[in-house]
């Protein structure tokens, strides 16, 4: 089961994040928040996961072949030349 009503403010908490809502938008969505906990508690659990994800998940860096391999096939590829 989905909630669309809290789809949609978790999609709004992500914008924030993300610094994608106008400042009217933005205005609102804190007003929600600061009217009700629960949806201040959404929001600290999605900043939590992503400082998790910024401090605790390391990215490999891809090899030099792979990213040789990727650029001769972007050069390669059909219909492409021109762009």
């Amino acid at each position: 089961m989905h909630d669309p009503t809290l789809q949609a403010l978790i999609g709004k908490i992500n914008l924030f994040l993300d610094n994608g809502l106008s400042e009217a938008e933005e205005s609102e969505l804190l007003r929600q928040i600061q009217a009700n906990p629960a949806y201040l508690q959404i929001l600290s659990r999605e900043q939590s996961f992503r400082e998790f994800i910024k401090t605790r998940i390391h990215r490999r860096k891809p090899s030099p072949v792979l990213i040789q391999s990727i650029k001769e096939k972007i050069k390669a590829a059909p219909g492409m030349n021109g762009l």
